[in-house]
């Protein structure tokens, strides 16, 4: 059978009418687009609704899939307790999935559960679906901080699991869109909201569900956006089908983006015979070509990494360089001490960044080479990276300056200095022209949070520059 459809739905706890209490009037238009997909997915009858959510248990580095047979919640922590639900779990659906993340190696599972209680981002959908069906079963899964091709990766799993199990399974990506749309909302107003509420909704109404992977993370965090990441998981699930879809609503009176719209398989809805699923290729397509043409210092740091991932093998210098790379690399590399920083992204989100201030090997590209080792594998903040990702990942060098102390935080640039805190042994360091670090004081903070130093401390400050290597 496979996933019959997929929906795009806000979580406002405002809609509901006990929670509400005729706030909700003013969204009518996105409740009655919400009853409109409410009654379609009642009509297709499925056997298992999954569900979404960015209020779901979250971790940085993996999916929780919410264990057990089901599970109970109400909006008593809005002023409803009234309003509850009782919900029966897919257990073998649940089963199916994580075997294939286990098959994988994928970081997704039922492992963490800290609180059993349903999230109201599954509850508010569940509200009006339960309006009209109530025999369907319910997976619930949760976001992460992973990157977004592991989202696409995820939701690519769940089509194979409800492929494997021959379920009939409607998916429901919740999700609000912008917070910043109106300066009177809750959470003020930023350029990047309307751009954000704009952007998506056109590409839902395309179903264009590759760029979704190209929405830059620090746009996204600018926008303060909550459902990205779950209309990805579902765009995956979708991956290889042709896709016909409708826009139902947008609304932002409340200064929140609340969007619902529906994507239909065209035909049965079964994937392409094909192995090579379509959007990850492109993207891993496009990241080899600009490999082909990066810097040699990059490319440098990106066969160390290499290396390492798929062989745990340290690269020597200059003896287990290739040839035609050792021959591009410029002779100041091989003859000249620095500190270096290698930066790992996959898919604008940071995978691993470490480095050196001062000189600690014989050359830059010894230094190169360490810390790129160090970089996949012992950035306390991540997981070590996993052969399957290499192919969906960017690599950056940093070549570091002599750091030169100043009196104060006005002779920093964050487009041109890194700044270096230092409190006795405590010193964090951030590198300058960093997306999404506009101004020095938060240049500063990040740097202090990083080495442990409070405001109140005693601490002293250096600039350095750089030349970056991409």
């Amino acid at each position: 059978m496979g996933i019959i459809a997929g929906f795009m739905v806000p979580h406002p706890p405002m809609i509901v009418p006990e929670v509400g209490r005729g706030s909700e009037e003013q969204i009518i238009e996105t409740t009655t687009a919400y009853n409109k997909v409410a009654r379609e997915i009642a009509e297709l009858a499925p056997d298992t609704i999954i569900i979404t959510s960015p209020h779901s248990i979250m971790y940085a580095d993996y999916f929780h899939i919410s264990p057990g047979n089901g599970a109970k919640g109400d909006f008593g922590d809005f002023r409803a307790p009234s309003v509850a639900f009782d919900e029966t779990y897919d257990t073998e659906l649940v089963q199916k999935l994580c075997r294939i993340a286990d098959e994988h190696g994928f970081p997704a599972g039922t492992l963490g559960e800290r609180d059993k209680r349903l999230d109201h981002g599954t509850m508010v959908p569940l509200y009006f679906i339960r309006k009209y069906l109530k025999a369907a079963k319910i997976v619930r899964i949760s976001l992460s901080g992973l990157s977004l091709a592991d989202h696409y990766q995820l939701g690519i799993y769940i089509q194979d699991a409800v492929n494997a199990l021959g379920r009939r399974a409607v998916f429901v990506a919740s999700g609000d869109l912008s917070h910043k749309l109106q300066t009177y909302g809750p959470y003020g107003f930023a350029p990047e909201g309307p751009v954000y509420d704009e952007r998506i909704m056109d590409t839902a109404n395309r179903a264009a569900f590759g760029e979704m992977l190209d929405f830059d993370p620090s746009f996204c965090q600018k926008a303060a956006e909550c459902g990205h990441k779950s209309f990805v998981i579902m765009a995956g699930a979708f991956d290889g089908v042709k896709i016909s879809s409708e826009v139902y609503s947008h609304q932002d009176v409340t200064g929140v983006g609340y969007g619902i719209a529906s994507f239909h398989p065209i035909k049965d809805g079964e994937p392409e015979p094909s192995e090579d699923r379509r959007f990850l290729k492109i993207l891993a397509e496009k990241i080899d070509k600009e490999k082909a043409v990066a810097d040699p210092y990059a490319r440098l740091a990106w066969f160390c990494v290499d290396n390492y991932v798929k062989f745990r093998r340290k690269v020597n210098i200059p003896k287990d360089l290739p040839d035609q790379l050792r021959e591009a690399l410029p002779a100041e590399i091989f003859n000249r001490r620095a500190g270096a920083f290698v930066s790992i992204h996959k898919c604008g989100d940071l995978r691993g960044c470490i480095g050196t201030i001062l000189p600690t090997t014989d050359c830059i590209a010894q230094e190169i080479a360490n810390n790129a080792v160090s970089a996949s594998s012992r950035d306390p903040r991540f997981e070590a990276i996993r052969e399957n990702e290499l192919k969906y990942l960017d690599v950056s060098v940093d070549i570091l300056g002599e750091p030169e102390p100043i009196a104060s935080r006005e002779e920093l640039d964050v487009k041109r200095y890194g700044v270096i805190v230092t409190c006795g042994m405590k010193r964090g360091l951030l590198l300058p022209d960093l997306e999404g670090v506009d101004d020095v004081d938060t240049q500063v903070s990040i740097a202090m949070k990083k080495g442990g130093i409070s405001p109140t401390d005693n601490y002293s400050l250096e600039r350095f520059e750089v030349i970056r290597h991409k």
